[in-house]
């Protein structure tokens, strides 16, 4: 009895866990519910605590290169307190509220290749057993959806879709990462700019748009890309022009480049960048050298009147997506070993 104690304090013969979370994408700050389904190994354990993880892949720079890793933004406790017996099956059931920040993962069904996850981990007394990562997806909200509506219908076609490890300077960020969504831009803009880059910062009440114009092959020396920002309240998206309104923050981005030169943060300072993580880097452009295209490049974001996603995106972003999830499972020990996550954390 005390050896089968012993395995079950490292996880040996321990709990299992299988979380299964309600269907459908969910918006940012939306509820995320479901249940931890737990069942007792080969000994009785006390669970002190069932906590989720939201956890994203998240994209970094450094001197040496660029590194991907698995970021926690949030952390809840759904349970605990309670004593699990030998081949005892218990189910937690839950409801948390996502970050507002929390990136957008897909549209209208089809992945960006962003990767979020749900993972589960298990405190037992002296010990913590880690459960299974579960996919997330979340959809735009509807101040989002309007404003990517809006851009696919004036001729902008997604390219690709990232998180990146920073922050943006002068907004009101708060999780340790940042989505960019790059576009190509239709022609009457294409002379002025390679490509446009969109970050959606949330809160409970309104929605930060930044903008960012990226011009890659700009004049010798140009150091910065362009940013300007608006903000939208998310009672007030009711019967707006979002065609010109979006198309009027275009212009103002442009023809501020093209007044400023490439080395004008528009709105902004500099993206600032204090966390080591990301390399220390304070050019922003620095940062976008190495930026893949992604499987996704070349679909419209919109078309039509039904404001739906304009073309697949590439089967590959489903398939890479899935492989994460199933390469994950065997790689959380190696992962853990490395002390990544620790350093990931916010």
């Amino acid at each position: 009895m005390v050896f089968k104690r012993l395995l079950g304090a490292i996880g040996v013969g321990g709990p299992s866990v299988d979380t299964v979370l309600d269907g459908g994408a969910l918006p940012p700050g939306g509820s995320l519910s479901g249940e931890v389904r737990l069942r007792g190994g080969g000994a009785a354990a006390e669970i002190e605590h069932v906590v989720l993880e939201l956890v994203a892949r998240v994209e970094a720079e450094h001197e040496d290169g660029e590194s991907e890793g698995l970021v926690t933004f949030e952390r809840f406790t759904v349970g605990g307190g309670f004593r699990l017996d030998e081949q005892e099956e218990r189910s937690v059931p839950f409801r948390v509220t996502l970050p507002f920040e929390t990136p957008v993962s897909e549209l209208h069904g089809q992945p960006l290749g962003i990767v979020l996850g749900v993972r589960t981990e298990l405190v037992l007394a002296g010990a913590m057993d880690k459960g299974d990562l579960d996919p997330l997806a979340v959809r735009p909200s509807p101040v989002q959806e309007a404003i990517l509506e809006a851009l696919g219908q004036l001729g902008f076609v997604f390219r690709s879709a990232d998180l990146e490890r920073g922050r943006i300077g002068g907004t009101g960020q708060r999780l340790p990462f940042y989505q960019e969504i790059e576009l190509a831009p239709p022609p009457r803009y294409a002379h002025a700019v390679d490509e446009i880059e969109l970050t959606f910062l949330a809160t409970r009440s309104a929605t930060e748009v930044v903008l960012e114009a990226d011009r890659r092959g700009g004049l010798p020396g140009s150091g910065h890309d362009t940013l300007t920002h608006f903000t939208v309240g998310h009672d007030d998206i009711a019967g707006r022009d979002w065609n010109a309104e979006v198309d009027g923050w275009i212009r103002h981005l442009v023809e501020h480049r093209q007044a400023h030169g490439s080395g004008s943060y528009g709105s902004y300072g500099p993206y600032a960048d204090p966390d080591p993580y990301a390399g220390g880097h304070d050019s922003h452009a620095e940062r976008h050298g190495g930026h893949r295209s992604g499987p996704g490049m070349g679909t419209a974001i919109a078309a039509g009147a039904a404001g739906v996603v304009g073309g697949m995106v590439a089967a590959e972003v489903v398939d890479e997506i899935g492989d994460f999830f199933e390469g994950e499972e065997d790689e959380e020990d190696e992962h853990d070993d490395d002390g990544g996550e620790g350093a990931d954390e916010g």
